[in-house]
């Protein structure tokens, strides 16, 4: 019986057995590091996102680099939610926000100002807001269906830390199928003084 153990745990099967579910495991690990899966809960990311709607978020991607306008992200939101938010980021650390008359401008930290063009909403948002300056390290979001969305114009700001990642695939339903949205806005800024 002894030797029977021995030669089991000396034959090949059982090394390549072993070797397999280390294999699976790393792959478990480092794709569990890198990506995850969400469910869109809500209106708030029409007509790009609808509720149900399963995206993969690269969770990976920040680690190398900075979070950018136009980045749609998921993240732990700063107010009470058993869920996490996804949102579009509009507004940089430093940056202020402006939304007059359903336009958009960020005035950047150079001193130019975007007005942001957005063909990815569902309507404007017609209300005036200003953000002030943005903190170091967070950003002011807002969801795409700007009438119907819970974000950073209730007053809060997403920390770098709480960001879970940038939305990448939609996988679910298959009609739904593809990369997301992001959209970035033309170089061309106009000069505060010109304004």
């Amino acid at each position: 019986m002894r030797q029977d153990i021995k030669a089991f745990f000396m034959s090949r099967s059982f090394w390549e057995t072993v070797i397999v579910i280390i294999i699976a495991v790393l792959l478990f690990i480092g794709l569990r590091l890198t990506i995850q899966t969400y469910i869109v809960y809500g209106p708030s990311m029409q007509p790009n996102y609808y509720e149900d709607e399963w995206i993969i978020v690269n969770k990976i991607d920040y680690k190398f680099s900075a979070p950018q306008t136009g980045d749609i992200i998921v993240f732990q939101p700063p107010i009470q939610s058993s869920k996490p938010f996804i949102k579009r980021i509009i507004g940089l650390p430093g940056e202020t926000v402006d939304i007059k008359n359903g336009v958009v401008s960020v005035h950047k930290t150079d001193g130019t100002i975007v007005k942001m063009q957005e063909p990815y909403i569902k309507e404007p948002f017609y209300s005036n807001y200003n953000t002030g300056v943005i903190p170091a390290d967070e950003y002011f979001v807002m969801g795409d269906n700007r009438n119907n969305s819970s974000d950073s114009r209730g007053g809060w700001f997403v920390s770098r830390d709480k960001i879970i990642g940038k939305a990448w695939l939609s996988i679910w339903p298959p009609k739904m199928w593809g990369l997301a949205p992001t959209y970035r806005q033309p170089a061309i800024a106009v000069p505060a003084a010109a304004k």
